[in-house]
Formats: structure tokens, sequence, C-alpha cells
């Protein structure tokens, strides 16, 4: 029997070309046992329509504040309450400020207001909406009062635009769901707890490294790898559903800070183990973010110029501060618990299993990153996870949903 058997989600449709989802995703609600009640806003009408979610749902689909009927018993009051769980897909900017201000101006957000139970926002928006200032602000309002997000994901745009702000995929969008609704024994690595359910890492105090590092070669040059930081981001934001204190080292990447989380960001690798142990003590410590091995010795401090004629610049490289093992190293301040990555192109398993006994720390990560995978820089990740008990093999999965298990494993193991 599926998880989701018996329960009633209140399914809110937003005007955002995102809906077109929708239709998948209640199909994959009903398909585990799921009721759905659907509520179409006027502009949410504009993309699917009321005679498709009637269909899919097998029950009345709503959309007037004022209908007579429902409103002569306070029928809205009454839906508001009556699921386990409010979803809000594609959750647009519009309705997310809505929400972030208390406005109820249309049945959608005064269902909203008048709520009782969890809310699950799957935002779906233009790129530079999701990422101005306004959206952030309310997005840390909104996880603050204890709403529940997943996704955005990363990726190209109706708009021809390219960047998080996709509407996570239906699958994606039921595993949150299985995560705010699946009774407490059901809970596994799959099934990742929300901070809506409870807060089983509150009190401890975790650090993670996302993003690449930027080793200057002069003032307009650097070392780099091609990291996006999505992988770094979305642990952190899991960690802190979770109930932990998160403090987040990010390298320079585009993808906004996750909200609830205090950011740190550096550019280099010797910056970004000084803002490391500056944050310790902690419990825990993922280390995400993809270090350049090596910096230059000494970095010009002016531009190097290419001269006709001249020979190339030899650049002489040193290696960079080890991270990951630098907090693995025995002693009062290592965190209980060291999380570390392994990207490889070759030999991925046996690289792994010896990157974790050489650096020292409890767990690593694996996953192949050969350019065939589209995993460095993408929005999806296969992984390995490595640990003194044996290997874990993850199926190929969004990096939320990723980041989701490794989160809930991690609360398991300090529990």
């Amino acid at each position: 029997m599926s998880d989701l058997a018996g329960k009633r989600v209140l399914l809110i449709v937003p005007g955002g070309i995102a809906a077109f989802k929708i239709p998948e995703l209640i199909r994959l609600l009903r398909g585990r046992d799921c009721g759905v009640t659907c509520v179409l806003t006027q502009s949410g009408a504009q993309f699917v329509t009321k005679l498709t979610l009637q269909a899919l749902t097998e029950t009345t689909v709503y959309s007037d504040l004022f209908s007579l009927t429902d409103e002569n018993e306070m029928g809205h009051i009454q839906l508001s309450r009556s699921a386990d769980l409010v979803v809000v897909a594609p959750a647009t900017a519009n309705i997310l400020a809505k929400m972030a201000a208390g406005i109820g101006d249309d049945l959608a957000t005064t269902l909203l207001l008048a709520t009782d139970k969890p809310v699950l926002a799957a935002p779906a928006m233009n790129v530079r909406m999701w990422l101005h200032a306004a959206t952030q602000a309310n997005m840390a309002l909104l996880a603050a009062r204890g709403v529940e997000v997943v996704g955005p994901d990363d990726g190209a745009m109706a708009c021809n635009e390219y960047g998080p702000g996709r509407m996570s995929e239906p699958p994606a969008i039921v595993a949150a769901i299985e995560a705010l609704l699946a009774p407490p024994h059901a809970l596994d690595g799959a099934h990742a707890p929300l901070a809506g359910r409870h807060a089983p890492l509150a009190g401890k105090h975790a650090i993670v490294t996302s993003g690449p590092t930027h080793e200057p070669i002069d003032p307009v040059r650097y070392i780099a790898n091609r990291s996006s930081g999505r992988q770094g981001h979305a642990i952190a934001a899991s960690l802190a559903a979770l109930g932990a204190r998160v403090t987040l080292v990010s390298g320079p990447v585009s993808v906004p800070d996750p909200p609830g989380v205090t950011v740190l960001h550096i550019e280099s690798a010797r910056q970004m183990l000084a803002a490391c142990q500056d944050a310790l003590p902690a419990e825990i410590a993922v280390c995400a973010a993809a270090v350049a091995d090596w910096r230059v010795a000494i970095a010009a401090s002016g531009k190097i110029k290419k001269t006709p004629g001249a020979a190339s610049p030899t650049l002489e490289l040193v290696p960079n501060p080890d991270i990951l093992a630098t907090l693995s190293a025995p002693g009062p301040r290592r965190p209980h618990l060291v999380v570390g990555f392994a990207a490889e192109t070759d030999d991925l398993m046996a690289n792994a299993q010896a990157k974790r006994t050489r650096k020292g720390c409890n767990w690593i990560v694996a996953n192949d990153v050969s350019p065939e995978t589209g995993i460095m820089g993408g929005a999806e990740n296969a992984v390995h996870l490595i640990t003194a008990d044996g290997v874990e093999d993850w199926p190929r999965l969004a990096k939320d949903e990723v980041a989701r298990r490794l989160a809930t494993r991690i609360a398991e193991a300090l529990a």
C-alpha cells in the first residue's frame, strides 16, 4: 500500500506555463491512492482547464470565492482544512508575494490564509524573477513561517532563458509530498522528512561547502572547476529543513542563497578553509564544493599581456589546502560526521573508496562527472553513498531529491 493511501491534498493551481505539468502530478498522486481536490485560479485557467482537472481528480474543481452554494456554510474555511496538505503548484512570483504579504483577494489566497495544515510550494517563474531580491525575501519569510518548498530546478525556460526557476518535475513534487505525509515508520532515504513534520537535526550545527573556487592568475583570469553549486546549496537547504543551523560556505555561483541559511561568500580555497574553521564547532560537515586542487604560486598584480612573438607565460602551480582532510583530522573540533564528495571521470568506485580512506572522512558521496553524464552543472545527479558499512547505489535523481535523501541519512546517523 502506498504511504499516501487515504491522504488528501488540496492542490492550488495558479497561472504559469508550468501548469501543463499539473495533470501528470495529479495522475501520480491518484495512482498512489491519494485524494486530490483542485483550486484553479482565474489565471491558472488560462493554462489548464477546469474540465481536465475535474476528470483527473474525479471531484469538483473550485475557483470562485463567492460561490453562494459553497459559501453558505463558509465553504472556503472547510475546504482549507479538509485536506492533510495544501500544495501550491506552480507557485508563481505573484502568489508567493501574496502569501508573504498575507493578501486574500481570491479563493486560492484566502484558503492559504485560512488553512491550519502544512503548505508546500513548488516555485516556477523566469530566472530573473526567481533571483530578484523581492522574491528571495518573500521565500525567506515564508520559510521562517514554516512553508515547505520543493525546487525550483535549473533548466531552459519557455522564455528561452536558462537558470533556476523551472518547477520541479511531478515525481520530485510527489516525493516532497510523501516526505510530509508519510507516517514516521515509513520514513527512509526516499522519504526525507521536511521541517513541517519534525526537526530531527534541531540544535545541531552543519557546515556545507558549495560551488567552485576561483584561484587568481592575474586580476582578470583564474583557475576554477565547472560547478554550479546546485547540489551543495540543495544540501544546505535540506539540512536546514530538518532543523539544523546551517552555515553555507559558497564559492562564486549564480544560484540563489537558500532561505534560512547563513551564507558566507568566498572565492579561493584558502578563504573557504578559513571560513569553515571560523564556523566551527559543528556536528556535521558536508564538503560538496568543487575546490580547485591547485593555485598559481604568485598571482600577477596586473593583467598578463599577450605579446605577439613572445613565449607563453609559465604558471607555477602549488597545491591548495585540503579542506576535507583538514576538517576530518582527529581533534576536539572535528565534526561528528564529515561527508565528502568524489567527482570522478574514471574508476569511480575505486577512487572514491580510496579517497574516503585517505581523507579520513566518515562518508563519501561518489558521482561520475564525465561530460556525457551532464551532471556537472546540471539539474540531476546519480550518486553512490560510501560508508564504513558499505555502498548505497542511488538512482539518478533531481539534485534537490539527492539532497533530501542525504539529509535524511545524516539525521538517522546522528539520532
